[in-house]
């Protein structure tokens, strides 16, 4: 405990202070992520915008992979002008975008937005990272970035919790509000609290800067071991991306949370009221926090368990367990059963995602860990820009309620009107049960048992299951033949 507190102690005050811009831009980023898919998708009339599925995983998709992609470039923006000042230009852009975002309600407009939302988030990215690794040295690095990834999941947490209760109460406008609001306190932090941790100056021109970059990732490619690894991981993180991009739908229009709040409600009505909604439910967006929630509970006691596993073994055996979570998370409308899905796929994600990292940092050669270390944004990117085309086109045909409907009520010859600005999508679902004399609960059986939309979780096990064969050969004919590479 005494060595604990005296490397503590040795944390200047700029370390502290870029963990909490940390704690507030990651509160700003999920308490809007979490929620997003919903907000894209869901009926007009409740403020929601209505976009199809298909038009969700785009735009998520595509802006997202962008957002990991930039900063392979924008840290070359911070070395040239300095962190303190392109942390105010981020902020400033940030939470800007997230009023703006808001405020407007066409699919291009919302876009536009959320675009110039990643491009903030995107310039905060590796400033922060970096001073994270200035404000540390041999001896506090370890704990320092240990507080550093449970800051993350604390904000990945509290941000959607937060979003979800305001928005049941004041509507969906307080998400963007809320996550400016937490930008604006990053504003102040840097403005008056942020201390520049001692850098080299950069004098080259921020377009040589980029070109230099550039160079050195092709550099860093040109290693067999590394990018087919990379290319690899991209399906770990198609999978592991539908949790927010697919998840919130799935529950929202298909799984029974009411059970949960009765049954929590048994033992506590309080407790109940705190996290369910006023019609007795759970928010799709609490359920999906709740991974965010095991990684705080659990994440010292399962990397304990895994710290003695070759890295490519662990990544193995966390995917395969992120594989089942996932597909048993998709494939039943029994709420417990998602919330179990939830707390394997975090077991996994708490197994496998920090022996991403490390396995990276091992196979670098001496000096070039930095370097290795930024093309581990390369597979992110990628994996979102897939996650959104599953999410999105393949979700839609396989799964969307509203399309499954609009599928039977043609074939059954249902005169409904088509979904317009002056007919919603809960205009839509409330006459198509009026006709098929039913109520929502029987629409939502009647296309289950004739549709079977759980059958998505194949899919997506599919794909953790092609990244654990290939990961298990890379394993074997890649890494066994190289003996330089010590695990």
């Amino acid at each position: 405990m005494t060595k604990i507190s005296t490397v503590f102690k040795k944390f200047p005050k700029t370390f502290w202070i870029a963990n909490s811009m940390e704690l507030f831009e990651r509160l700003a980023w999920y308490g809007l992520f979490a929620v997003l898919a919903l907000y894209l998708t869901q009926s007009t009339d409740t403020g929601a915008l209505g976009f199809t599925q298909a038009q969700k995983g785009g735009m998520m998709g595509t802006v997202t992979a962008i957002l990991y992609f930039l900063p392979l470039f924008t840290g070359a923006l911070s070395d040239r002008f300095g962190y303190r000042k392109m942390l105010l230009i981020a902020f400033v852009i940030y939470g800007s975008s997230l009023l703006l975002m808001g405020s407007v309600r066409s699919y291009s407009g919302v876009y536009i937005a959320f675009l110039l939302v990643a491009v903030g988030a995107a310039l905060f990215k590796p400033i922060v990272s970096a001073t994270v690794a200035k404000t540390t040295d041999e001896t506090t690095s370890s704990i320092g970035f240990g507080l550093f990834y449970m800051i993350v999941n604390i904000g990945g947490f509290i941000g959607p919790v937060l979003s979800s209760k305001l928005r049941h109460i004041y509507g969906w406008h307080i998400v963007f509000i809320m996550g400016a609001s937490a930008i604006a306190v990053n504003i102040i932090l840097a403005l008056f609290f942020y201390k520049e941790p001692g850098r080299e100056k950069n004098t080259e021109s921020f377009w040589s800067s980029i070109g230099k970059s550039l160079k050195n990732i092709l550099k860093a490619l040109a290693d067999v071991k590394l990018t087919v690894f990379l290319i690899i991981m991209i399906g770990f993180w198609t999978m592991f991306n539908q949790l927010f991009y697919t998840l919130p739908n799935f529950i929202d229009q298909w799984v029974d949370t009411q059970m949960i709040y009765q049954w929590i409600a048994g033992f506590s009505p309080a407790i109940a009221s705190a996290v369910g909604t006023k019609a007795g439910t759970i928010a799709p967006e609490m359920m999906v926090t709740l991974d965010a929630g095991f990684i705080i509970l659990f994440q010292i006691l399962i990397s304990s368990l895994v710290m003695r596993f070759k890295p490519v073994n662990a990544i193995i055996s966390g995917i395969i367990v992120v594989s089942v979570g996932i597909g048993l998370s998709f494939a039943t409308s029994n709420g417990f059963y998602v919330v179990l899905g939830i707390f394997i796929f975090a077991i996994g994600e708490m197994a496998s995602s920090p022996k991403f990292t490390e396995y990276i940092g091992r196979i670098a050669p001496k000096n070039k860990e930095a370097l290795y270390m930024g093309t581990s944004f390369l597979p992110v990117a990628v994996g979102n820009y897939l996650a959104g085309i599953f999410s999105g086109p393949v979700y839609q045909s396989m799964s969307d309620k509203i399309s499954l409907l609009e599928h039977y009520a043609a074939k059954q010859g249902l005169a409904i009107p088509a979904i317009s600005k002056t007919f919603t999508q809960n205009d839509y679902l409330k006459q198509a049960a009026d006709l098929m004399h039913t109520d929502q609960h029987g629409l939502t059986q009647i296309l289950w048992n004739t549709y079977h939309p759980y059958r998505i979780w194949m899919i997506f096990s599919a794909i953790g299951v092609v990244t654990i064969i290939a990961l298990f050969l890379y394993n074997t004919f890649v890494l066994g033949r190289v003996k330089k590479v010590e695990e």
